[in-house]
């Protein structure tokens, strides 16, 4: 008689191994390692993640992409990952594979997009590998008590690299703690997010949760970042406060209404002539540090080229923007900006304006309609706040910060997994082991 339905001894192997521990834990390490990057405590580290020259970056990122296939693939549920897939989705990544072969130097920025791409397929992973709320939980406590930790053992150890000097190109930053990171900018958003995760973790019974909460309030504090300090505070009111009273329908109207104010209250001021004469006479000092003359300078620059943009990465620090005419009184040299503090003209000028239109779909609106879809279920409900403050915080820093398919910067993981998040919470009830 043949034997060849008993299983095998490898398949008796695999049966034996606690596969959802494996689980928990790789999508742990990669959430981790994702966001503090392969060289953590050097200022010029994320950049050169997108340079092609550093073999640390090139092997670690590389390596990372292929654990987050090799879990998604042998490790994650197949509804799980057929809920993250999303047409739109599909769509905006087609307008980036069009900005990379519109780009000055396409190889390079093959790849750079190969660091975003990795950097997104990876958040799919650590949302997919959990197998139920708590797994999650463990993941978020992990990863978060790991890059918190590491970041306030970095001002013990590393005082020199883990707090802004006053040399260099930025001494107005001086004092201001960036931790493990490349700069307050992304210390900031990234300790907010984890404020949130602890939040999360304090609703659902965990007691660390809170310290995670204090913790990484108190460190974003400490990074200088006015921005970031204002909008947190609001995200959590934003989201919270209307489920208390029985208004959740109402959340995603006042982010619209929120992002609606703070597009016209930043960038609206130098596209709308009327906003910026209103600005001009109520405010005549406004300038966002320096951004509107940023601002004004991309408003030109998109208009020559609004239906493909420059090509990815090809904008800033080319001599598209080194070989323009510089008014000698523009508050920002702008020949060394680095982006242009702006996520949506940023987008507009590396991948055109229906690219831009495509992500405010993909990135906004359908976020919000799936937040209105999420099942009244405890664990989706509580799931989904916690997209969602990441959501709102995101999308209005955004106004005045860049990161949009930057490489793997963490505040735009981030983003990206509130996005994939509440897709899934919108798809699928959520598992608890209580």
């Amino acid at each position: 008689m043949s034997n060849t339905a008993s299983p095998t001894a490898a398949e008796r192997l695999v049966a034996q191994l606690p596969l959802a521990g494996i689980a928990t834990t790789l999508a742990a390490l990669m959430l981790t390692v994702i966001m503090i990057t392969f060289r953590p405590f050097q200022p010029g580290g994320a950049e050169l993640s997108g340079e092609g020259g550093d073999i640390v970056n090139q092997l670690g990122f590389g390596t990372l992409g292929i654990a987050a296939i090799a879990g998604l693939g042998a490790l994650a549920d197949r509804r799980t990952m057929s809920a993250l897939v999303s047409p739109w989705w599909l769509l905006l990544l087609a307008f980036l594979a069009l900005s990379v072969l519109n780009a000055l130097d396409p190889a390079a920025a093959m790849r750079t997009a190969s660091f975003t791409l990795i950097g997104i397929l990876t958040m799919a992973a650590v949302l997919a590998l959990p197998r139920d709320a708590e797994a999650f939980s463990t993941v978020l406590a992990v990863a978060g008590f790991t890059i918190v930790g590491l970041s306030y053992a970095g001002l013990v150890l590393f005082p020199d690299v883990a707090v802004h000097g006053g040399d260099g190109l930025e001494p107005q930053h001086a004092g201001f703690w960036r931790g493990a990171f490349t700069h307050k900018n992304i210390a900031g958003p990234v300790m907010a997010s984890l404020s949130f995760a602890g939040l999360y973790l304090w609703r659902r019974g965990r007691r660390g949760g809170l310290l995670l909460f204090l913790a990484a309030m108190v460190f974003m504090a400490n990074t200088g970042s006015k921005t970031t300090a204002g909008t947190v505070p609001l995200a959590m009111l934003l989201v919270v406060l209307p489920g208390l009273v029985g208004m959740r329908a109402a959340v995603p109207l006042l982010l619209a209404f929120g992002l609606a104010g703070a597009a016209i209250g930043t960038v609206g001021i130098v596209l709308i002539e009327p906003v910026g004469d209103i600005a001009a006479r109520i405010a005549p000092d406004l300038t966002y540090t320096g951004r509107l003359s940023l601002w004004e300078f991309l408003r030109e620059m998109i208009a020559e080229r609004p239906w493909f943009g420059y090509g990815y990465a090809s904008f800033w620090g080319t001599e598209t923007v080194y070989m323009t005419d510089q008014p000698f009184d523009r508050a920002w040299d702008i020949r060394g900006i680095v982006h242009g503090h702006n996520s949506y003209l940023d987008l507009a000028a590396y991948m055109g304006l229906p690219a831009l239109a495509v992500a405010l779909v993909t990135l906004v609106a359908v976020p919000m309609l799936d937040y209105l879809r999420v099942p009244r279920l405890k664990e989706n409900v509580l799931m989904a706040d916690f997209f969602m403050m990441i959501l709102v915080f995101t999308l209005l820093n955004a106004f005045l910060e860049s990161f949009f398919f930057r490489r793997a910067d963490p505040v735009w993981l981030f983003l990206v997994m509130a996005v994939l998040g509440l897709r899934l919470v919108a798809r699928l009830p959520i598992k608890s082991r209580a």
